[in-house]
């Protein structure tokens, strides 16, 4: 297991440092709280009280509808909110450190290099002033302190491994000139560049159509079994979940709402005859997807 330690019979401590080692990987979110300012109203709350963990090597899904609080969440655990922007309270703990109030020197030493961010709208989140490959390139280099012929060398080899062929000539392509499957696996080898323990991908496949949506979720799924890193996938569509997601959140209006796996849900009938989670199914995946689109618009409870 990536992080831990072999255990052997007999022996208790490397047990736990295993345990240790999964904790300190492991986000810890609790009782987050984002309140923008009005100037002739009482301030709006986009996030209230959220808590949940994202273990290590888990896919948890972070659901909900447009406007329900999902980015403004992420922005907030990685202190890309200013306080003149927003009031953010609760804790957001990662490797044993609290990362509300860190100072920006500090914060930028974790983001990018060990929690990343894969953005929504990755046209608007690149350069238009820079080849692609060397805006992975840039990321080696702030965090990793290699010199530029080794970053290069090291974005070329996160391009192969995202599937963007040819290497050269998607290297030296500005953002403009490729399309929004190419520009989405970009900012994932971007987001990768520096294996980093948590990546939180934020609408990941919003802006691609169906058949670009299914490779892309094919390529999550690799990489995050290849790599073992944890992952809080951001995302309305409940295929998209499905085919990632070990465990769903669901948030509506700024809370989190109802929770559950989605292996329980989609079995659960079929096997116990009872209700799952989000409600009764056939035991089929695609009814499982079906209750969980239509629980965002219905009220549910945690």
């Amino acid at each position: 297991m990536p992080g831990g330690t072999l255990l052997f019979a007999g022996d208790d401590e490397p047990a736990v440092r295993l345990i240790e080692n999964s904790m300190r990987r492991s986000l810890k979110i609790r009782n987050l709280t984002v309140k923008f300012p009005a100037a002739r109203a009482a301030a709006h709350t986009a996030v209230d009280n959220v808590s949940f963990d994202v273990h290590e090597a888990e896919v948890v899904g972070l659901m909900g509808e447009s406007g329900c609080g999902k980015t403004t969440l992420s922005l907030a655990m990685l202190g890309l909110l200013t306080r003149e922007q927003a009031e953010v309270s609760g804790s957001v703990m990662f490797g044993g450190q609290e990362l509300l109030g860190l100072d920006e020197r500090s914060l930028a030493k974790v983001r990018g290099a060990k929690i990343s961010m894969v953005p929504q709208e990755p046209g608007i989140a690149m350069s238009p002033m820079m080849q692609v490959g060397d805006q992975i390139a840039e990321v080696l280099h702030a965090h990793k302190k290699w010199g530029w012929p080794e970053c290069r060398a090291e974005a070329e080899g996160w391009l192969g491994k995202v599937g963007l062929l040819p290497i050269n000539r998607i290297y030296t392509s500005y953002p403009h000139q490729l399309s929004g499957g190419q520009l989405q696996r970009v900012v994932l080898a971007q987001a990768l560049a520096c294996e980093p323990e948590v990546v939180i991908a934020d609408e990941p496949t919003a802006s691609l159509d169906a058949l670009t949506q299914v490779s892309l979720i094919g390529l999550l799924r690799e990489l995050k079994s290849q790599m073992g890193i944890s992952v809080l996938l951001i995302s309305h569509s409940a295929q998209v979940q499905a085919g990632l997601a070990d465990r769903v959140l669901l948030m509506k209006e700024g809370r989190i709402v109802e929770e559950g796996y989605f292996k329980k849900i989609t079995r659960q009938s079929t096997e116990t005859g009872t209700p799952g989670e989000f409600g009764a199914d056939s035991g089929k995946p695609g009814d499982a997807v079906a209750r969980l689109e239509s629980a965002i618009e219905e009220p549910v409870s945690r």
